[in-house]
């Protein structure tokens, strides 16, 4: 069975708050460093039936950029949703949320 490792390292400045986020997959496109502002990561307990997060940004993160993340997560969640259940209706909804939320970002912040 083939097999691929990610590594994520965050660098921490001396208040705990993340400097620096690099990741590298390997048996992928990815086997080189690459940087990143932000990252999220879920895992689904299938014993505990819960969702395991871990949501990490550094202080260089535009709140801009911010709600581009968001917006894209949102999209992509949608679309993984949709491919995994079939459920178009629920799909669409969710990216019809996306939208409503990057209009509402951009109409607010970006004047």
């Amino acid at each position: 069975m083939e097999q691929s490792t990610i590594t994520i390292n965050v660098k921490l400045g001396e208040d705990k708050i993340p400097q620096q986020i690099e990741w590298k997959a390997i048996g992928t496109t990815a086997q080189q460093v690459q940087q990143a502002k932000a990252f999220m990561l879920a895992f689904w307990d299938g014993a505990e039936k819960t969702a395991l997060r871990i949501d990490l940004w550094t202080k260089e993160m535009m709140v801009d950029e911010m709600a581009d993340f968001f917006y894209q997560t949102f999209i992509t969640m949608a679309e993984t949703y949709n491919r995994a259940t079939h459920h178009d209706e629920l799909a669409a909804d969710m990216k019809e949320f996306a939208k409503t939320f990057y209009n509402k970002f951009r109409e607010k912040y970006l004047k």
